[in-house]
């Protein structure tokens, strides 16, 4: 999502709420014009935050779509590692994954996430309602492959939630946001509902649904908007939603302009606004917030030091106000610029040039990430060199998941001179870095299958569960998804040899 300054005509009725007399309502009746500039707002206490970004380059465009310089694996990998914390869970958000991609576009991500979860990242997918050709407004379509993607992504431990949709209250901009595309609001509702019944049904239990707002458009839209979830909605839509994602760009979109530490106040007005438009569509104060997409970007007549500034003010705003509204999360938009030398702002909201050398924000963001985010702990865990990851990224924790069980030759398994495990099996988690951890769950395929909270985590998977999840040649896939007490995240990944028959 990103989009060119030259939106005035669509935020002109935005900008005027944006006013000393706004105030903020709270009931859902709008028009909700949020806090207004200095206003009295208590910082009340709430948990950490789970920080994350974009690692993507390539950003949604209004007009013509633009693409990004050639991207870097192991660039990308050393990045995130200095981004980060040491003692917590990180985020990636992978956007940009569109329904009219099809299996090319399924099978893309299936790669990156399973690469970063394998890494100990925690990953999110944004659900993208651009639809294939011929295809524009056909909703049930849509439900189909969200519910198809559930069922592919899911069964990853580390894959922890889907944004479905995005930005549909903004309908000026099919490259960034779905809200230009027929049927966009009730793509956005029986989505939900399908990925939430979907994830349920698979018993999926670490994944979220939710669904993002653009911060904003006119107060009679975004009225209109809410109040068409609610009643479309009803009671199904909202007891779907895990969390509703802001989008805000203080300073680039609206308010199109801030003075320094101006970008503070619109944090605030856009928290408080989107918590007064929530219960239109059903959505209490406790269904927390997801700072989606939150960035400011570099190129003509902005400055380096302009965005370390902002994204200075910006993050600690919303860790301030964090227990005020419920905000649980929060993304930097994005980690790389797509082309440095371009005159189109959109192209700059990196952390990172397009070469990959970093930028002061980039420095400041990891720092601020490393003091305020959640589950920090001031005893180191272990750490072992480990084996290299995609793009040359080292594992940060010693950790190996162990298959143990009677071993024999069968059959088609005798003439091929392997040997098969004959179920049932034992899997457990060793190494130096065990004593940190405080539960592994255990999976075949895509399937839980188990789980156990304490050392050495041993945990015998069934024959059923192993017969369930047999490939053609015998190949079971057993991964476990270890937790340490600083709520860090690892998932370990084994293929072994089953036996066809109980001996």
């Amino acid at each position: 999502m990103v989009r060119r300054m030259w939106l005035a005509p669509v935020l002109v009725a935005a900008a005027s709420a944006w006013a000393p007399s706004a105030a903020a309502q709270s009931g859902g009746s709008g028009p909700c014009l949020g806090e207004p500039p200095g206003a009295s707002v208590p910082q009340l206490p709430g948990p950490a935050l789970r920080f994350g970004i974009t690692p993507g380059a390539v950003a949604g465009q209004v007009g013509a779509p633009a693409s990004a310089k050639p991207e870097d694996a192991a660039a990308t990998d050393r990045a995130l590692a200095e981004l980060r914390p040491p003692h917590g869970p990180f985020v990636l958000r992978l956007n940009r994954f569109f329904w009219s991609d099809g299996e090319a576009g399924i099978t893309h991500f299936l790669a990156l996430a399973r690469a970063y979860t394998a890494l100990g990242y925690e990953v999110e997918l944004q659900l993208r309602y651009q639809p294939p050709s011929g295809h524009d407004g056909d909703v049930a379509g849509w439900v189909q492959w969200v519910r198809e993607v559930v069922d592919r992504f899911g069964g990853d431990p580390g894959v922890i939630a889907v944004q479905v949709t995005n930005e549909v209250n903004f309908t000026a901009s099919p490259d960034s946001s779905d809200g230009a595309y027929q049927g966009a609001k009730d793509a956005l509702i029986q989505g939900v509902i399908a990925a939430h019944q979907e994830a349920a049904k698979r018993r999926f239990t670490q994944l979220r649904v939710g669904f993002n707002w653009f911060y904003r458009t006119d107060p009679s839209s975004e009225q209109s908007f809410w109040t068409y979830l609610g009643t479309h909605g009803g009671e199904a839509f909202a007891a779907a939603v895990d969390w509703v994602g802001l989008d805000a760009y203080p300073g680039t979109f609206f308010p199109p302009a801030d003075t320094p530490g101006g970008e503070r106040d619109a944090v605030v007005n856009a928290l408080s606004a989107l918590r007064c438009y929530m219960p239109m569509a059903g959505l209490t104060n406790r269904v927390p917030i997801y700072v989606e997409e939150n960035g400011y970007p570099t190129g003509p007549g902005r400055t380096e030091q302009m965005q370390l500034s902002a994204l200075e003010t910006m993050v600690n705003a919303f860790n301030d106000f964090r227990g005020t509204y419920n905000v649980t999360d929060y993304r930097w938009f994005n980690l790389r610029d797509a082309d440095s030398s371009s005159p189109n702002f959109q192209q700059q909201f990196g952390l990172l040039h397009d070469d990959y050398t970093p930028k002061p924000a980039f420095g400041a963001y990891a720092g601020l990430v490393a003091r305020l985010s959640t589950h920090t702990t001031a005893h180191p865990v272990p750490v072992a060199p480990g084996g290299p990851g995609p793009g040359g990224r080292t594992h940060p924790l010693d950790l190996r998941l162990k298959v143990a069980g009677r071993r024999r030759r069968r059959g088609r398994e005798r003439g091929r001179g392997r040997r098969c495990l004959v179920a049932p099996v034992r899997v457990s988690v060793g190494g130096s870095a065990v004593p940190a951890l405080t539960r592994v769950g255990y999976y075949v395929g895509d399937r839980p299958a188990g789980a156990s909270t304490r050392p050495p985590f041993i945990h015998q998977l069934r024959r059923e569960a192993l017969v369930r999840g047999r490939g053609r040649r015998g190949g079971v896939a057993i991964r476990a998804r270890a937790v340490t007490r600083s709520g860090a995240t690892v998932t370990l990944a084994r293929t072994v040899r089953v036996c066809r028959a109980r001996g």
